[in-house]
């Protein structure tokens, strides 16, 4: 039996995925402004990284034991809000991720472990103006105000396929961007599964052009 992969991605939103974005067309991406910022993204300190890191195995550990209603909880509004665009609404939204439970039963679909694994890139997001008093007049500066951090993660599902004596292990490689007020290490999460450079760019316009996501893979485990 070939297995729709579209069905194992993490965190749940795409157990649904593929029925919305066959009846729903994503609303164009607002027309990038143009910011002048000459200086380059600064690395986020360790401790932000690891701030991040930790809470993206957080959120998976809670999906794996089930809490599914986390990972709606703690996805990042902007993205939150554009796909609930896409579903028809927020209501739409959460009653379709509210059957996941059901759905995952259903199909034989379990969610064995969860973790970031692999090198996180950090980025300067959230723009906005500051005045500064520079050699006694006043100047506005451009200042970021959040880190953005992509993470690669592993996930693997277990399929149990009918008639057969052993289960089938999927694994998915994937990312989540983990997006932050600077200085407060509270943690929203998009699930790069779904996620193009340019889809990120139309919410956190001051990435780069040439932004290279981490790679989406899935793969029959041994």
């Amino acid at each position: 039996m070939r297995v729709k992969l579209t069905l194992l991605l993490f965190p749940l939103l795409a157990v649904v995925g593929a029925t919305v974005s066959a009846q729903h067309v994503p609303p164009p991406l607002a027309p990038l402004p143009k910011i002048s910022n000459e200086s380059k993204p600064t690395q986020a300190p360790p401790e932000v990284i690891a701030s991040a890191v930790a809470a993206v195995a957080s959120l998976g550990n809670e999906v794996v034991l089930g809490h599914y209603q986390v990972a709606v909880e703690r996805m990042n509004p902007l993205w939150k809000e554009r796909t609930a665009h896409r579903m028809g609404g927020m209501e739409a939204l959460e009653t379709q991720l509210a059957d996941v439970s059901r759905q995952m039963v259903q199909q034989g679909i379990s969610m064995i472990s969860f973790k970031p694994q692999g090198q996180p890139r950090s980025y300067e997001v959230g723009p906005s103006s500051k005045m500064e008093t520079v050699n006694g007049e006043a100047v506005e500066t451009l200042v970021f105000r959040k880190w953005l951090i992509l993470i690669p993660t592993v996930t693997k599902f277990r399929i149990i396929r009918p008639g057969s004596v052993k289960p089938l292990v999927i694994e998915s490689t994937s990312f989540q961007a983990a997006i932050s007020d600077k200085g407060a290490n509270n943690w929203t999460f998009i699930d790069g599964s779904g996620m193009s450079s340019s889809d990120l760019r139309g919410l956190f316009v001051t990435l780069p052009n040439d932004l290279q996501l981490p790679p989406v893979e899935k793969r029959e485990s041994r």
